[in-house]
Protein backbone atom coordinates (compact mmCIF):
# COMPACT_ATOMS: atom_id res chain seq x y z
CA UNK A 1 0.00 0.00 0.00
CA UNK A 2 1.27 3.71 -0.73
CA UNK A 3 1.83 5.59 2.02
CA UNK A 4 3.88 8.98 3.30
CA UNK A 5 5.62 9.87 6.12
CA UNK A 6 7.38 13.41 6.71
CA UNK A 7 10.36 13.04 8.78
CA UNK A 8 9.81 15.65 11.70
CA UNK A 9 13.85 16.59 12.19
CA UNK A 10 13.43 18.99 9.13
CA UNK A 11 12.05 21.79 9.33
CA UNK A 12 13.30 22.82 5.55
CA UNK A 13 11.93 26.04 4.06
CA UNK A 14 10.77 25.83 0.52
CA UNK A 15 12.68 27.39 -2.10
CA UNK A 16 10.72 30.54 -3.83
CA UNK A 17 9.97 30.56 -6.92
CA UNK A 18 12.94 33.27 -8.15
CA UNK A 19 15.21 30.53 -7.28
CA UNK A 20 14.09 27.94 -10.47
CA UNK A 21 11.91 29.56 -12.84
CA UNK A 22 14.38 31.12 -15.17
CA UNK A 23 15.86 27.02 -14.43
CA UNK A 24 12.36 25.39 -15.61
CA UNK A 25 11.86 27.64 -18.00
CA UNK A 26 15.55 27.36 -19.64
CA UNK A 27 14.34 23.25 -19.63
CA UNK A 28 11.01 23.80 -21.21
CA UNK A 29 12.42 25.92 -24.23
CA UNK A 30 14.93 23.37 -24.80
CA UNK A 31 12.28 20.98 -25.23
CA UNK A 32 10.07 22.43 -27.01
CA UNK A 33 12.11 24.28 -29.39
CA UNK A 34 10.60 26.46 -31.92
CA UNK A 35 7.85 23.95 -32.94
CA UNK A 36 6.52 22.95 -29.65
CA UNK A 37 5.87 19.63 -28.90
CA UNK A 38 4.65 18.45 -32.44
CA UNK A 39 3.67 15.00 -31.15
CA UNK A 40 0.65 16.28 -28.74
CA UNK A 41 -0.18 18.96 -30.91
CA UNK A 42 -1.10 16.48 -33.67
CA UNK A 43 -2.78 14.21 -31.46
CA UNK A 44 -4.44 16.17 -28.72
CA UNK A 45 -7.50 18.75 -29.55
CA UNK A 46 -6.68 22.00 -28.15
CA UNK A 47 -9.69 22.25 -25.53
CA UNK A 48 -9.05 18.55 -24.26
CA UNK A 49 -8.46 18.03 -20.52
CA UNK A 50 -7.13 15.11 -18.81
CA UNK A 51 -6.77 14.64 -14.93
CA UNK A 52 -2.73 13.57 -13.87
CA UNK A 53 -1.37 11.92 -10.89
CA UNK A 54 2.40 12.16 -10.02
CA UNK A 55 3.44 8.68 -8.82
CA UNK A 56 6.56 7.48 -7.46
CA UNK A 57 8.12 3.85 -8.76
CA UNK A 58 10.32 3.38 -5.80
CA UNK A 59 10.68 3.83 -2.11
CA UNK A 60 12.19 7.17 -1.75
CA UNK A 61 12.19 10.96 -0.01
CA UNK A 62 10.63 13.45 -1.80
CA UNK A 63 12.07 16.69 -3.43
CA UNK A 64 11.68 19.09 -5.96
CA UNK A 65 7.74 19.72 -6.15
CA UNK A 66 7.89 23.42 -6.81
CA UNK A 67 9.87 23.15 -9.67
CA UNK A 68 8.16 20.36 -11.20
CA UNK A 69 5.09 21.77 -10.82
CA UNK A 70 6.20 25.13 -11.86
CA UNK A 71 6.87 23.60 -15.49
CA UNK A 72 2.80 22.95 -15.42
CA UNK A 73 1.82 26.42 -14.73
CA UNK A 74 4.37 28.13 -17.20
CA UNK A 75 2.96 26.29 -19.98
CA UNK A 76 -1.02 26.96 -18.86
CA UNK A 77 -3.90 26.56 -16.38
CA UNK A 78 -3.58 23.29 -14.60
CA UNK A 79 -5.13 23.02 -11.10
CA UNK A 80 -2.01 21.44 -8.80
CA UNK A 81 -3.09 19.20 -5.58
CA UNK A 82 0.27 17.98 -3.88
CA UNK A 83 -0.68 15.01 -1.89
CA UNK A 84 2.76 15.12 0.40
CA UNK A 85 5.50 17.84 0.70
CA UNK A 86 9.19 17.89 0.01
CA UNK A 87 10.82 16.01 2.61
CA UNK A 88 8.25 13.13 2.77
CA UNK A 89 9.62 9.63 2.77
CA UNK A 90 6.82 7.61 0.65
CA UNK A 91 6.50 3.87 -0.93
CA UNK A 92 6.30 3.13 -4.30
CA UNK A 93 3.13 3.31 -5.79
CA UNK A 94 2.47 6.38 -3.07
CA UNK A 95 0.63 9.56 -5.27
CA UNK A 96 2.66 12.81 -5.30
CA UNK A 97 0.47 15.08 -6.46
CA UNK A 98 -2.70 15.55 -8.57
CA UNK A 99 -2.90 17.35 -11.98
CA UNK A 100 -6.06 18.33 -13.63
CA UNK A 101 -6.25 20.90 -16.87
CA UNK A 102 -5.25 21.14 -20.37
CA UNK A 103 -4.03 17.89 -21.93
CA UNK A 104 -1.48 19.52 -24.13
CA UNK A 105 -0.34 21.07 -21.06
CA UNK A 106 0.14 18.13 -18.56
CA UNK A 107 1.54 16.43 -22.38
CA UNK A 108 4.18 18.81 -22.71
CA UNK A 109 5.37 19.75 -19.30
CA UNK A 110 5.89 16.27 -18.27
CA UNK A 111 9.46 15.00 -19.54
CA UNK A 112 10.78 18.67 -17.58
CA UNK A 113 8.89 18.46 -14.51
CA UNK A 114 10.36 14.32 -14.32
CA UNK A 115 13.36 15.18 -14.75
CA UNK A 116 13.71 17.96 -11.84
CA UNK A 117 11.75 15.86 -9.39
CA UNK A 118 13.32 12.54 -10.22
CA UNK A 119 16.84 13.71 -9.75
CA UNK A 120 16.00 16.19 -6.63
CA UNK A 121 14.29 13.20 -5.11
CA UNK A 122 17.30 10.57 -6.14
CA UNK A 123 19.62 13.65 -4.14
CA UNK A 124 17.52 13.49 -0.97
CA UNK A 125 17.30 9.93 -0.79
CA UNK A 126 20.87 9.09 -1.38
CA UNK A 127 21.68 11.80 1.10
CA UNK A 128 18.99 10.25 3.43
CA UNK A 129 20.67 7.08 3.26
CA UNK A 130 24.09 8.15 4.21
CA UNK A 131 22.72 10.36 7.35
CA UNK A 132 21.12 7.91 8.98
CA UNK A 133 24.25 5.51 8.16
CA UNK A 134 26.45 8.10 10.25
CA UNK A 135 24.02 8.47 12.70
CA UNK A 136 24.64 4.96 13.39
CA UNK A 137 28.43 5.17 14.64
CA UNK A 138 29.10 9.28 15.26
CA UNK A 139 27.73 12.57 15.77
CA UNK A 140 29.68 14.12 12.29
CA UNK A 141 27.83 16.42 10.11
CA UNK A 142 27.33 14.78 6.16
CA UNK A 143 27.56 17.94 3.83
CA UNK A 144 28.00 18.13 0.26
CA UNK A 145 30.02 20.12 -1.81
CA UNK A 146 30.49 22.23 -4.63
CA UNK A 147 30.40 19.18 -7.06
CA UNK A 148 27.06 19.85 -8.68
CA UNK A 149 25.30 19.46 -11.83
CA UNK A 150 25.96 22.76 -14.01
CA UNK A 151 22.95 25.26 -13.28
CA UNK A 152 21.50 23.04 -10.84
CA UNK A 153 23.54 24.12 -7.48
CA UNK A 154 20.79 25.75 -5.80
CA UNK A 155 18.27 23.21 -6.27
CA UNK A 156 20.97 20.35 -5.53
CA UNK A 157 22.24 21.85 -2.31
CA UNK A 158 18.11 22.39 -1.36
CA UNK A 159 18.12 18.49 -1.77
CA UNK A 160 20.62 18.01 0.24
CA UNK A 161 19.30 19.42 3.06
CA UNK A 162 15.62 17.96 2.57
CA UNK A 163 18.00 14.76 2.68
CA UNK A 164 19.10 15.43 6.40
CA UNK A 165 22.23 16.87 5.71
CA UNK A 166 23.93 20.18 5.86
CA UNK A 167 25.87 22.25 2.90
CA UNK A 168 29.23 22.89 2.44
CA UNK A 169 30.31 26.33 0.57
CA UNK A 170 27.66 27.47 -2.00
CA UNK A 171 30.89 29.20 -4.20
CA UNK A 172 34.28 30.83 -3.98
CA UNK A 173 32.45 34.00 -2.87
CA UNK A 174 30.41 32.64 1.01
CA UNK A 175 33.69 31.04 2.52
CA UNK A 176 37.45 30.43 2.39
CA UNK A 177 39.23 26.97 1.72
CA UNK A 178 42.95 27.37 1.19
CA UNK A 179 43.60 24.27 -0.98
CA UNK A 180 47.12 22.39 -2.17
CA UNK A 181 47.37 24.76 -5.17
CA UNK A 182 47.09 27.80 -2.98
CA UNK A 183 49.40 26.34 -0.62
CA UNK A 184 52.08 25.66 -3.36
CA UNK A 185 51.89 29.11 -4.67
CA UNK A 186 51.93 31.09 -1.43
CA UNK A 187 55.07 29.00 -0.51
CA UNK A 188 53.12 26.96 2.64
CA UNK A 189 50.33 26.43 5.01
CA UNK A 190 51.33 29.85 6.97
CA UNK A 191 51.65 32.82 4.56
CA UNK A 192 48.78 31.60 2.49
CA UNK A 193 46.77 31.94 5.91
CA UNK A 194 48.03 34.92 6.85
CA UNK A 195 47.33 36.59 3.43
CA UNK A 196 43.92 35.40 3.28
CA UNK A 197 43.14 36.51 7.15
CA UNK A 198 44.68 39.84 5.68
CA UNK A 199 41.43 40.60 3.80
CA UNK A 200 38.73 38.96 5.42
CA UNK A 201 35.85 40.11 7.45
CA UNK A 202 34.96 39.21 10.54
CA UNK A 203 32.09 36.97 9.34
CA UNK A 204 34.20 35.03 6.85
CA UNK A 205 35.65 31.37 7.82
CA UNK A 206 39.30 30.21 7.05
CA UNK A 207 39.64 26.65 6.23
CA UNK A 208 42.74 25.19 4.89
CA UNK A 209 42.98 21.49 3.32
CA UNK A 210 45.66 19.49 4.70
CA UNK A 211 47.44 16.10 3.36
CA UNK A 212 49.42 15.34 6.36
CA UNK A 213 49.74 15.86 9.97
CA UNK A 214 52.30 18.06 9.91
CA UNK A 215 50.57 20.21 7.49
CA UNK A 216 47.58 20.02 9.94
CA UNK A 217 49.71 21.35 13.07
CA UNK A 218 51.06 24.37 10.95
CA UNK A 219 47.61 25.05 10.16
CA UNK A 220 46.28 24.77 13.61
CA UNK A 221 49.24 27.45 14.19
CA UNK A 222 48.68 29.71 11.83
CA UNK A 223 44.74 29.95 13.60
CA UNK A 224 42.92 28.00 10.56
CA UNK A 225 38.69 28.07 11.84
CA UNK A 226 38.12 24.41 10.06
CA UNK A 227 40.63 22.07 8.64
CA UNK A 228 39.94 19.18 5.58
CA UNK A 229 42.00 16.88 6.13
CA UNK A 230 42.07 15.15 2.85
CA UNK A 231 42.04 11.71 1.80
CA UNK A 232 43.98 10.55 5.32
CA UNK A 233 43.76 7.17 6.50
CA UNK A 234 41.72 5.95 9.29
CA UNK A 235 44.31 5.78 11.88
CA UNK A 236 45.75 9.11 10.79
CA UNK A 237 42.23 10.81 10.78
CA UNK A 238 41.61 10.04 14.54
CA UNK A 239 45.37 11.35 15.44
CA UNK A 240 44.09 14.54 13.65
CA UNK A 241 41.00 15.08 15.49
CA UNK A 242 42.57 14.96 18.87
CA UNK A 243 45.40 17.18 18.06
CA UNK A 244 42.60 19.96 16.34
CA UNK A 245 40.16 18.78 19.50
CA UNK A 246 38.98 22.26 20.72
CA UNK A 247 41.43 24.30 18.39
CA UNK A 248 39.64 23.93 15.05
CA UNK A 249 36.91 22.43 13.73
CA UNK A 250 37.53 18.96 11.59
CA UNK A 251 36.33 17.66 8.10
CA UNK A 252 37.07 14.83 6.04
CA UNK A 253 36.89 14.31 2.65
CA UNK A 254 38.07 12.66 -0.50
CA UNK A 255 38.12 8.98 -0.80
CA UNK A 256 34.62 8.73 1.05
CA UNK A 257 32.93 5.64 0.09
CA UNK A 258 29.43 4.11 1.10
CA UNK A 259 31.94 1.09 2.31
CA UNK A 260 34.37 3.17 4.36
CA UNK A 261 32.11 6.27 5.59
CA UNK A 262 31.08 4.49 9.46
CA UNK A 263 34.36 4.16 10.23
CA UNK A 264 35.14 8.09 9.26
CA UNK A 265 32.56 8.75 11.21
CA UNK A 266 33.67 6.41 14.43
CA UNK A 267 36.72 8.77 14.44
CA UNK A 268 35.11 11.17 15.99
CA UNK A 269 35.06 13.77 13.09
CA UNK A 270 33.00 16.64 13.11
CA UNK A 271 32.07 17.17 9.38
CA UNK A 272 32.10 14.69 6.37
CA UNK A 273 32.15 16.69 2.85
CA UNK A 274 31.54 14.21 0.09
CA UNK A 275 30.60 14.92 -3.83
CA UNK A 276 28.67 11.79 -4.86
CA UNK A 277 25.33 13.13 -2.71
CA UNK A 278 24.74 15.16 -5.62
CA UNK A 279 26.87 14.09 -8.72
CA UNK A 280 26.17 10.54 -8.27
CA UNK A 281 22.80 10.20 -6.72
CA UNK A 282 20.62 7.72 -9.27
CA UNK A 283 17.37 9.79 -9.84
CA UNK A 284 14.29 8.08 -8.23
CA UNK A 285 11.62 6.65 -10.45
CA UNK A 286 8.71 8.66 -11.18
CA UNK A 287 5.81 9.01 -13.81
CA UNK A 288 2.74 10.61 -14.23
CA UNK A 289 -0.28 8.80 -14.76
CA UNK A 290 -2.84 10.43 -16.73
CA UNK A 291 -6.82 10.01 -18.25
CA UNK A 292 -8.71 11.75 -19.75
CA UNK A 293 -11.68 13.85 -18.12
CA UNK A 294 -14.78 12.75 -19.10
Amino acid sequence: MATTDTDPRLPIAPLSTIQYEALVRQELATDLGSAGDITTNAIVGADATAHARIVARQDGRVCGLGPALCAFFLLGPVRQKPVVSDGADVKAGATLVELQGSARVLLSAERTALNLLGHLSGVATLTRAVVDTVAEVGQARVVCTRKTTPGLRALEKYAVRVGGASNHRFGLHDAVLIKDNHREIAGGVRPAVEAARATLGHLVALEVEVDTLEQLDEALAAGADVVLLDNMPVADLTRAVGMARGRATTEASGGITPETIREVAATGIDVISIGWITHSAPALDVALDLSVSA
